[in-house]
């Protein structure tokens, strides 16, 4: 997997905050269905029929902008999020077994595989990151938390095979390279330690502060 892509920013979009939202939209889905190890990550979570299930954030804007530097399409890409929101049952045995369903399906990419039950979190995430976390009503739910707005982007394959994006922020600051704060959650920490990590890989990055608004 060290597959290259040649094409620049603005091959793709132009000026990405004057494009429209569709043709993000349309651009996204493009590179995602030029990625095979992506498409397949997204085809098993379909035939898997996890509930709710999407893979989210980093696999996706860092291929982007992999895609859009010119880099490996691995460069820097940690892991591969795939959420799913399982209401019925919140155990953590309950969640291992569709870690496990999961990576066995996907053995090529079981390491770099992240995969959690939505329904659960907040269940364990004030003990490890210090503050409360509310219950989420579904997987979506969870983009609008993310420490940047610009990680909040989703993709799923459908049963006829095309794909379903959901950005509640929009696209614009992914096709643009510029990290933006959400401020929904307290968490500045997160997003200080995200942005000097992804700065040192795409060194094109903009970073926008974390200043709340007052």
């Amino acid at each position: 997997m060290t597959q290259r892509s040649g094409t620049s920013k603005t091959d793709l979009l132009g000026d990405p905050y004057q494009a429209r939202e569709e043709d993000r939209i349309a651009h996204l889905k493009d590179v995602i269905a030029s990625v095979p190890h992506i498409m397949e990550i997204l085809a098993t979570i379909r035939d898997l029929d996890l509930p709710d299930a999407w893979l989210v954030s980093g696999g996706l804007y860092q291929t982007v902008w992999n895609v859009l530097t010119g880099r490996a399409l691995l460069h820097g890409i940690k892991d591969f999020d795939v959420i799913y929101f399982d209401g019925q049952d919140l155990s953590y045995e309950a969640e291992d077994a569709v870690i496990r369903r999961v990576n066995d399906a996907l053995p090529e990419f079981a390491d770099l595989l992240e995969v959690r039950n939505q329904a659960r979190v907040h269940l364990w995430y004030e003990q490890r990151f210090g503050r409360p976390y509310r219950p989420l009503d579904c997987s979506m739910d969870a983009l609008t938390t993310y420490a940047a707005r610009t990680h909040a982007v989703a993709a799923r394959l459908k049963a006829d095979g095309t794909l379903d994006i959901h950005a509640p922020f929009g696209l614009a600051n992914l096709f643009a390279m510029r990290l933006v704060p959400n401020f929904t959650q307290q968490n500045e920490e997160t997003y200080v330690e995200k942005a000097e990590r992804m700065k040192v890989l795409w060194p094109e990055l903009e970073v926008v502060p974390w200043q709340p608004a007052v």
